[in-house]
């Protein structure tokens, strides 16, 4: 029996190691101090003859003959030869040793010795996954965020690193091939451990609730990220550095680099590969939730409904729970790389949600919760500067989904007065007088609250009647009308077939100060045909903010008396044509059914783009 062979040399040279060991020890000091002779030598010298032909005589025996049970009974002899061999460092005379080349005989069962070492790790790995539950240890005084299997896979991969020190092959390119298959196998131990990890997942996700699961999710996350710096600590623990220094006469630098390293490096790639493909299934999960939560929030407007913070109420105590769990037991670095696409994705479903509301009567409600939750979510996430940075919160999509959310919020008022604040801006904004232009003086007399507006001219105007002339007027009216409720129109006298015509006509407005400093408060100048069969025909409209009226807005330097009687001042307004249909504003007014406000300002203004000469030209 061979095996038998082998374990019975492997006692002998265990009874010729100790009785080396006390000759070192204790007989050679008594015959060094008695009769001056180094008796560990001759003992050492003659046992080195001895072992070297009894090993070599066992070996030959079993050549061509190894398998595992053989060449694990041969693994103490080996051992056992080398700290024999060691012990020729405390010899006072050195020559030629018969056992110096004595792991030349092992090599056939090198391969076994591997291979066992490997298959021994990987059983203990499956069993230490099959047990585990996927919770976070909580030993000691700083909690530990990943489980028992990643403790229980660096205790694992610890005996094949001890291999390699027990081993200390001294074939410097043989060395080097060892050290490439140990570190192949530590790294498939690694990635097969990354899919019994997800199998493990989702086993026992299947018989656990939705807040278990996401938690197991974390917990799957830090395990892999343990794994990493395991794999970062490898070639300390292998120390690479020395075998490259032994080896740097037989393997080259790009070698040793390209072999090791990259085998190093693929793992990894591996392991970042997994944990992002496990926190993208975190945060699908946490999206699904999300979405649920910000679709609860759709209402009707006519049913009487929660409050706007009552509705986002659950989403934001759902992502306050989470967002803590997380933060908690994620590791920094992992928690930061789940915030970045969850507040994306958070934005993206906001989005969708947004347009996918077919109910537009209760559109302007439902906007509003979700830009009020847009604001929250992004307070969270930026969890004043201690989350993300406010230039990765405001990315493109986010500025689009406020824009979105802050237009279909507004009021009908609101609306409307943005309506005209984008009306007096193209005012400003337009050049040329291709439709004429108006001229007025205007002040503000603060001391009786009176609007006073003077009609000039006009001049430039478009002929509307067949003789190539007009009867022109100007018709003045304060806008918005819920900012001025009961203040009516004035209208000039017409001229007969001009089209530039004198007026010279004065009114005045009874408004307080305060309507006429109301954001969009503007006065709207609209020059007509007078017809008497038929509707007055459309010259062109102007729009005049109230603020720019000398004695509305305060000015710097200026005495409380000179501003309460601000003198008249000229202005030279170009006439414009609506273009029809380009509106967004009245797109969305259009949109508000039933809302008899909204309608009926669309009225008017479609009306107007109906005479626009805008029209005819498109």
């Amino acid at each position: 029996d061979l095996t038998e062979i082998g374990s019975a040399l492997s006692r002998l040279i265990v009874e010729v190691q100790e009785d080396i060991k006390h000759n070192k020890d204790i007989w050679n000091r008594v015959f060094v101090s008695a009769v001056q002779v180094d008796v560990f030598t001759v003992v050492y010298q003659k046992f080195d003859s001895l072992l070297a032909k009894e090993v070599k005589e066992t070996l030959f025996i079993m050549d061509s003959q190894m398998e595992l049970n053989l060449a694990k009974s041969l693994f103490p002899v080996y051992l056992s030869l080398q700290a024999i061999h060691k012990d020729k460092a405390f010899l006072q005379k050195r020559g030629l040793l018969q056992l110096t080349n004595f792991h030349e005989g092992f090599r056939d069962a090198l391969p076994y010795w591997l291979n066992q070492a490997f298959s021994t790790t990987q059983d203990r790995v499956v069993r230490a996954v099959q047990v585990d539950q996927l919770q976070p240890l909580q030993t000691g005084a700083v909690p530990i965020k990943h489980s028992s299997s990643a403790v229980d896979l660096v205790a694992c991969i610890q005996p094949i690193c001890q291999l390699w020190e027990q081993l200390s092959w001294p074939d410097p390119e043989e060395g080097f091939m060892l050290m490439v298959k140990l570190t192949e196998d530590v790294c498939k131990i690694v990635v097969n451990y990354c899919h019994l990890l997800k199998e493990r997942v989702r086993v026992l996700s299947e018989n656990s609730d939705h807040s278990s699961a996401i938690n197991m999710l974390c917990v799957v996350v830090n395990d892999l990220e343990h794994l990493r710096s395991v794999l970062t600590r490898l070639p300390t623990q292998l120390n690479w550095e020395g075998l490259r220094i032994c080896t740097q006469s037989v393997i080259g630098q790009s070698q040793f680099e390209n072999t090791l390293h990259s085998q190093l490096l693929q793992a990894k790639s591996i392991l970042c590969k997994e944990i992002r493909s496990a926190l993208d299934t975190l945060g699908k999960q946490l999206n699904t939730d999300i979405e649920t939560l910000v679709r609860s929030m759709s209402t009707r407007r006519r049913i009487p409904s929660k409050s706007t913070e009552d509705a986002a109420a659950p989403l934001m105590r759902y992502l306050e729970q989470e967002l803590q769990y997380m933060n908690e037991n994620l590791v920094q670095e992992n928690f930061n790389s789940l915030l970045t696409p969850l507040w994306q994705n958070s934005v993206k479903i906001l989005y969708q949600v947004a347009n996918q509301h077919s109910q537009q009567e209760g559109l302007m409600v439902f906007c509003q919760r979700l830009l009020y939750t847009l604001q929250c979510l992004e307070q969270c996430f930026h969890a004043e500067g201690n989350g993300l940075p406010q230039k990765t919160l405001h990315s493109d999509e986010y500025k689009t989904l406020k824009a979105y959310l802050t237009h279909h919020s507004l009021t009908n008022q609101e609306l409307i007065e943005k309506f005209f604040k984008r009306k007096i801006v193209e005012q400003k904004d337009y050049s040329g007088e291709k439709y004429g232009a108006v001229t007025l003086a205007t002040c503000y007399r603060r001391s009786d609250q009176r609007l006073h507006i003077e009609v000039l001219n006009a001049a430039s105007l478009l002929p509307m009647d067949s003789n190539g002339l007009s009867d022109p007027f100007v018709r003045l009216c304060l806008e918005p009308n819920h900012i001025f409720p009961e203040t009516e129109p004035r209208c000039t006298q017409y001229k007969s077939c001009d089209l530039n015509p004198l007026f010279d006509e004065s009114f005045d407005f009874l408004v307080s100060l305060e309507q006429c400093q109301t954001p969009g408060a503007c006065l709207v100048i609209t020059v007509l045909d007078h017809d008497t069969l038929r509707p007055d025909d459309f010259e062109g409209e102007a729009f005049l903010g109230l603020e720019d009226v000398p004695g509305v807005s305060e000015q710097k330097g200026d005495e409380p008396c000179s501003q309460m009687d601000a003198s008249a001042k000229k202005i030279r307004l170009s006439l414009m044509h609506p273009k029809p249909n380009e509106d967004s504003i009245l797109k969305l007014l259009e949109s508000r059914k039933g809302e008899r406000e909204a309608q009926a300002f669309v009225k008017k203004r479609r009306q107007r783009e109906k005479q626009s000469q805008e029209a005819t030209q498109q």
